[in-house]
């Protein structure tokens, strides 16, 4: 396959980014997100979808809580893409400094994001690299009006010191994915 025809349709299908935040055993964590996706169409069992990386500090947290937030980022919060999503929270604690609360599931609610979505993990698939976990929102709130930031928006604005760390670490992660995502037994359901 030529990824050169595909790829421009990949990068579509990314999301508004958020921080998902989660809370284990007493370790809070938190890594940037743009693959958020609607769970179900249900308006009063509000569903969403998010795939996080295995190895990650944070898919071992939300495997043993069975719950994350996502706290959509605003374009104002551009530099949070850096202090969450650039280093690992096995490294340093990525939530000092910054003001939170605590949702229902435990796990930190960013102050002065554009709202978030507080969920207990209901279901998981293996994709072989990452885990996509289905989240049932307990709570959610708009909290700052704004719009919201996405991966098109931050290329944008980003310092080239930033773009060339990210590719360093996305480079880094995809060689890492090679190597498991077909690390995986197919699940299908029952056909009628």
């Amino acid at each position: 396959m030529n990824y050169r025809k595909i790829g421009p349709l990949l990068t579509e299908l990314l999301g508004p980014l958020a921080a998902l935040t989660c809370s284990h055993g007493g370790v809070d964590n938190a890594l940037v997100v743009g693959s958020t996706i609607l769970g179900g169409v249900v308006p009063d069992r509000p569903r969403v979808t998010v795939q996080v990386r295995k190895g990650t500090y944070s898919h071992a947290l939300i495997v043993g809580s069975r719950s994350f937030a996502l706290c959509f980022l605003r374009k104002e919060q551009t530099p949070l893409m850096r202090d969450l999503g650039f280093v690992s929270g096995r490294d340093r604690d990525k939530l000092a400094g910054l003001e939170y609360s605590r949702g229902a599931t435990g796990s930190p609610i960013l102050a002065d994001c554009l709202g978030y979505m507080d969920c207990r993990a209901i279901s998981s698939m293996d994709c072989g690299d990452m885990t996509l976990f289905l989240g049932e929102a307990l709570d959610g709130d708009i909290l700052v009006p704004g719009e919201p930031l996405s991966w098109a928006y931050a290329r944008t604005v980003m310092p080239d010191d930033w773009r060339n760390e990210w590719r360093r670490k996305y480079d880094a992660g995809i060689a890492l994915s090679r190597q498991t995502m077909d690390d995986l037994e197919p699940v299908w359901p029952s056909g009628e």
